[in-house]
């Protein structure tokens, strides 16, 4: 989804807010533009379609200069990616702009009448029509934040908005309702608007998180919440703990390399203070659910989209095996729509990323509608599904820039685990001893991780042999499917190569009449109790003299007799497995996206956090 950053103080406005929107530009990428308000009063704008490197071009040779000012980056919606359509887009006079985020349902409907009213557009996009309509209001009244409830009272949809005018040169207005977060960050004598903590995490680790339907007036000098309907609200900020030096590439090549390489810390740091191996106990007092309402679950519901709909597979397993519940996954876009019979014995667990996700968002409110406790695994503190949950269990796994998603994968596992354990041990399913062994386990993992990553080179060299296939086939059993699905969605996003990741019990209903001379197909063949039947997998690409790419636990020969590559990782503990067969998929896709010159941070058409339906 798109990136808004604003500034008011006393300094260059125009160098804090194109360094944030540097930091937000894997939310959006199709076009950029920067507004404030000059010198002399007035406003003006630089945009540009592409990347925000085009716009610091345009900036270098018409240089903008104020203290108050907005920009945005752009992943294109209403209208195709150009100069006309970026934002930030003005009114007809000249002396207002606004950002967004979002999609204004009935924007076709209210564009009409102010066509009729004589108001004149430049651009395709629905923000457009927003800039007018506050326009309209603001000639009933000179207080920029009541024309701007006025307008939003008007339309339908999602947003997330920032809004600067000349009536007002001192402040912005801000405001959101269902699009992703805007937060407002503190600081003495200035203040910032952003759509993600990390734009402005440099400047101030002190947030104010606005809630749907409420909008914030910001000034140098401080900021007053309201909601639509004008009344006050009252919020005590949130202290960002992040190091802004974890939202750096720190030496690496790429964001997506780097954070591959912090699996391991974000592993620890997700268990870390939760395990009590010397008592057998699991410590999630942010799930919120008491003894006798966790003993009353009969059924768990996981819910997410993407990725964390793989990872969610495997919640599903480890739910199952530890603590000995019913449990299911269901994409969110499909579960918020269908009417699912849920109630409160169900438990709902939507996993996501940033916890700004529209789809996933949506499942939780359809669950709550019908009584459900909810559950959030997610990244960010103080998120939409953070604030809409009834419970937490963050992820730990610090900001995560590369669009396509890897420490945060892995936690979301870890944070499954951590889920079926406590589950298991208050049910009665687990013995303290149960858990104290599965929780040594736990914290061998990220030791594993490391070993892995030390494979990089290896890997490399594979994707030096495999960059030239165009299709690719990923097979899994049990654990390890959820792992095809993500090895697989890995390549897509970043090499933009057809991949398929499947179950090694559906190749022969369909799959297999792929095979053919040097197809590569991908097969996860660690030691568990699937390997036999994998085994029987890759003799059946062998026989069609498929290529295959084998991920094998350290010393097995067998299959390394049957394979033209063998990708050796250390063993693990079988229901954890997963978490060292992704490392070496991911570095996979990594090179084979280098190799084929992909941007690999910011994937042609994704974004990192899906705001919109």
């Amino acid at each position: 989804m798109c990136g808004i950053v604003g500034y008011v103080g006393r300094k260059d406005a125009v160098g804090i807010i194109v360094d944030g929107l540097k930091r937000l530009e894997y939310r959006g990428y199709d076009s950029a533009g920067v507004a404030v308000v000059a010198p002399g009063g007035g406003l003006e704008v630089r945009r540009a379609a592409g990347k925000i490197r085009v716009l610091e071009g345009i900036l270098r040779e018409r240089p903008l200069n104020g203290a108050v000012g907005i920009g945005h980056t752009r992943w294109a919606t209403h209208g195709r990616p150009s100069d006309e359509n970026a934002h930030p887009h003005t009114d007809c006079s000249g002396s207002l702009v606004v950002v967004h985020n979002g999609i204004l349902e009935n924007y076709l409907e209210i564009k009409d009448r102010l066509l009729s009213d004589g108001h004149a557009f430049q651009s395709e996009t629905d923000t457009e029509v927003l800039a007018h309509l506050v326009e309209h209001h603001l000639r009933g009244t000179r207080r920029l934040d009541v024309a701007v409830k006025a307008a939003l009272a008007e339309v339908r949809g999602a947003y997330a908005v920032g809004v600067l005018s000349t009536t007002a040169p001192d402040r912005l207005v801000a405001a959101k309702h269902g699009a992703g977060s805007v937060v407002v960050g503190l600081g003495r004598g200035e203040m910032f608007i952003a759509s993600d903590i990390p734009a402005i995490l440099s400047h101030t680790r002190d947030v104010l998180i606005l809630e749907d339907g409420e909008v914030a007036t910001v000034t140098a000098e401080g900021v007053d919440v309201s909601t639509l309907g004008d009344q006050p609200v009252q919020r005590d900020p949130v202290k960002i703990l992040w190091d802004p030096i974890m939202a750096e590439k720190g030496g690496y090549r790429h964001f997506m390399l780097k954070e591959m390489y912090e699996q391991p810390r974000a592993i620890t740091d997700t268990f870390r203070g939760r395990i009590a191996p010397e008592t057998g106990n699991v410590l999630l007092p942010d799930v919120n659910l008491d003894p006798d309402a966790a003993r009353a679950i009969q059924r768990v519901v996981f819910v997410a989209c993407g990725t964390a709909a793989y990872a969610s597979l495997l919640g599903r397993t480890l739910v199952e095996r530890l603590a000995g519940v019913p449990a299911e996954v269901d994409l969110a876009s499909e579960f918020r729509y269908r009417d699912a019979i849920v109630g409160p014995e169900t438990l709902v667990v939507a996993v996501s990323q940033s916890g700004e996700t529209a789809d996933t968002l949506g499942a939780v409110k359809a669950a709550r509608l019908k009584g459900s406790p909810i559950l959030a695994i997610t990244n960010v503190v103080g998120s939409a599904l953070a604030r809409e949950a009834t419970g937490t269990l963050y992820m730990h796994a610090g900001p995560e820039i590369g669009v396509a998603s890897t420490k945060a994968f892995s936690t979301m596992i870890v944070a499954g685990y951590l889920l079926g354990l406590w589950l298991g041990r208050l049910r009665g399913f687990l013995t303290a001893e149960d858990v104290r062994k599965r929780t040594l386990d736990l914290v061998e993992i990220p030791r594993l991780v490391e070993k892995t990553l030390e494979l990089e080179g290896h890997v490399a060299g594979l994707a030096r042999h495999l960059s030239g296939a165009s299709d690719f086939l990923y097979l899994g059993r049990g654990l390890q499917y959820p792992i095809a699905l993500e090895g697989a969605l890995k390549l897509k996003e970043l090499s933009y190569l057809h991949a398929e990741g499947y179950a090694g019990g559906e190749m022969k209903h369909g799959p297999i009449a792929l095979i053919s001379d040097g197809f590569p197909v991908v097969a996860l063949a660690p030691h568990d109790g699937s390997y036999e039947r994998m085994l029987g997998n890759i003799e059946e690409v062998r026989a069609r003299d498929g290529q295959v790419i084998a991920v094998v636990q350290a010393g097995d020969r067998q299959v390394a007799a049957k394979a033209q590559h063998v990708i050796e990782v250390p063993v693990a503990a079988d229901l954890l497995m997963p978490l060292i067969t992704v490392v070496p998929l991911q570095l996979l896709a990594y090179h084979i996206a280098v190799r084929r010159g992909c941007d690999v941070d910011q994937p042609r058409n994704l974004a990192k956090s899906v705001t919109v339906e």
